[in-house]
């Protein structure tokens, strides 16, 4: 008989990369996979593959009143074999599959007794005290996914299997839904993630407006979440007088986001040195070697290892507009070397930082279980 995997989480969207794009049809072809996650299509592709959707609240107190019952009565009817659990909220109700003979697995993410100091929400002393009693005993009794290698070091014994399956880029899927007809005569860059002070929003701006002095026609393709006031974000505008040239999306599927990279002159993946950040690959910077697309990223030694040695980018100080402004201008004014860069990237991704070897460790884990 297949055994019945499912992947739960209250907080990431239907098209969540990581979950949707690798981790379920990497498992489709050895379990029937069940994704429950908020607002979940009704349909799928995949016979192996099937959706049960959420309600999606945006606070922890609403989420657990009204999201946390009704994915546990949704979810039970399924007897899952194998529990995939992506949120630490969700760490009672894998307990309660625990109990009743389901094997979990607990991913962790970020380091967040780390991220507590930049979040804006979820981070009250009742908050902390609970998510620490429930990571602890979830480490004590759960297999463990960790995305990065970092998270390792803060890790106690544990007696479950453990396994650490980076966020590297599938390039099947790049491949698939990217664009490769350039059309613009102006400099175009490209950037996806969260529009954050922490991610440089502010640098990139007034990069930006030293950029339109030579360049007036440029654009920015700007996919990803707002977490800016939109009070701070009319400020920056106001400053920086670039709105004009930036084309935001919001949160938009991978997919399609994709296909706009198709002008792009690089690359922009810019975290400050803040948090987890610093030990935590950007995934963003691997989407564009696969994209051909030199990196413009943090020079932090976690991503010179990747970006410098495999010259695919260039890695800079975070809060200087000047020295982001400058290597966007030396890559436009230098396509042959530009080109170059983004090959660098790409083998470097199909050699290195590629989904395919991380799958492997992935079934692996759950063949253990």
């Amino acid at each position: 008989m297949t055994r019945r995997v499912l992947l739960l989480s209250t907080i990431h969207p239907p098209t969540d990369p990581r979950i949707v794009y690798k981790i379920a049809p990497a498992l489709s072809n050895h379990f029937q996979v069940f994704c429950c996650l908020p607002n979940a299509p009704a349909t799928t592709h995949s016979a192996n593959i099937r959706f049960i959707s959420l309600p999606y609240y945006q606070g922890l107190v609403s989420r657990i009143l009204w999201v946390h019952l009704r994915a546990l009565l949704k979810c039970w009817a399924i007897r899952p074999h194998i529990v995939h659990i992506f949120v630490p909220e969700l760490i009672p109700i894998a307990f309660l599959f625990r109990w009743a003979g389901a094997k979990v697995i607990y991913e962790i993410q970020e380091n967040l007794s780390q991220k507590f100091s930049i979040k804006t929400q979820h981070k009250s002393y009742l908050f902390r005290t609970l998510w620490a009693l429930w990571h602890r005993m979830a480490i004590r009794n759960f297999a463990l996914v960790l995305t990065e290698d970092a998270y390792l070091k803060s890790l106690p014994p544990t007696q479950h299997p453990v396994a650490v399956i980076h966020n590297y880029v599938d390039l099947d899927f790049v491949d698939r839904y990217a664009s490769k007809d350039p059309t613009a005569d102006f400099p175009v860059f490209f950037y996806c993630g969260v529009l954050s002070l922490e991610r440089s929003f502010d640098t990139m701006l007034e990069a930006f407006a030293l950029l339109k002095k030579e360049f007036p026609k440029f654009k920015v393709h700007l996919f990803g979440q707002q977490r800016l006031s939109n009070q701070t974000v009319e400020r920056l505008m106001s400053q920086t007088q670039v709105e004009a040239n930036l084309l935001f999306y919001g949160y938009t599927d991978l997919k399609i986001a994709l296909a706009k990279a198709a002008d792009a002159t690089a690359g922009i993946a810019l975290l400050k040195p803040l948090a987890d950040y610093p030990d935590s690959y950007s995934t963003k910077i691997f989407e564009y070697m696969a994209l051909q697309l030199p990196v413009i990223t943090s020079n932090f030694e976690l991503y010179r290892k990747v970006v410098e040695k495999h010259a695919c980018g260039f890695c800079i100080d975070p809060s200087q507009p000047i020295e982001l402004a400058n290597k966007l201008r030396w890559l436009y004014d230098n396509p042959d070397k530009a080109l170059q860069m983004g090959e660098n990237g790409r083998n470097a991704a199909a050699s290195y930082y590629n989904w395919s070897h991380e799958q492997l460790k992935l079934i692996r884990l759950y063949e253990q279980l």
